[in-house]
């Protein structure tokens, strides 16, 4: 995934998927407040933002001590999921005070996800 500032610019979607994505949760889930961040960042490019290790660290100061994360645009858990946010997003978070940090797994080998997949496969054959 691209998540270059750049890109944005010449008018790529991601961005605007992230949030669509958000504001649908959040209109089936209308007491949960969502907050939409990019965690995926490396070299000298400006990166899409509010980036997700600084919101984490800043969070607790909001006021928010208990979180539970989601990380929608990916199907399988990897290292950004598991690296980037599981272990190292909460630590930080604790660090700087937060009380509760849970993550919701990635879709995975879910027969849900799996029946979803060949479906889809099906349909474009």
């Amino acid at each position: 995934m691209v998540f270059q500032k750049k890109y944005f610019d010449k008018g790529d979607p991601y961005h605007c998927y992230c949030h669509k994505t958000s504001r649908l949760i959040s209109e089936k889930f209308k007491s949960i407040e969502i907050k939409t961040t990019f965690q995926s960042r490396f070299g000298p490019q400006e990166w899409l933002q509010p980036y997700t290790d600084k919101t984490l660290e800043s969070l607790p100061s909001e006021g928010k001590k208990n979180i539970l994360t989601i990380c929608p645009g990916f199907s399988s858990d990897c290292v950004e999921t598991l690296e980037e946010i599981l272990i190292q997003g909460k630590e930080s978070f604790l660090n700087s005070g937060g009380e509760n940090f849970d993550m919701i797994p990635c879709l995975n080998d879910n027969d849900d996800h799996i029946l979803l997949l060949k479906s889809l496969i099906q349909k474009s054959v």
